[in-house]
């Protein structure tokens, strides 16, 4: 039994269009292997935290999660370079934004070998 992943264009293309078909039009898809990397607990306590909309800066975040400034920074700066958010520049303030309504990880599936 072989392990494949939707690596190919087509296969996603189709992918999404039948999210799209079910409301799901904003989409990220993340690879299997980075998944856990990018979308670790903390992580995902920021993404909705910034999904629900009340975030002022990035210092008003950690405060809100009562974690560490730099941490949060760290892993916004993170959540950055992999699509995941953007900053929006008000005054001296970055404010985290969600790029996408839903991540999702790209399907992995398991397939027999053809035998011969």
């Amino acid at each position: 039994m072989g392990v494949e992943e939707f690596d190919g264009v087509s296969d996603l293309l189709k992918l999404s269009r039948a999210l799209a078909d079910e409301g799901y039009e904003d989409v990220l898809f993340v690879d299997l292997e980075d998944a856990g990397r990018i979308l670790t607990e903390k992580r995902l306590e920021l993404i909705r935290a910034v999904a629900e909309g009340d975030v002022e800066s990035i210092r008003g975040l950690a405060r809100q999660l009562d974690r560490k400034e730099n941490v949060v920074h760290e892993d916004l700066t993170l959540l950055f370079e992999e699509g995941v958010i953007d900053f929006e520049e008000e005054k001296n303030r970055k404010i985290p934004v969600l790029r996408h309504e839903n991540i999702w990880i790209k399907p992995v599936s398991l397939k027999r070998k053809a035998t011969v």
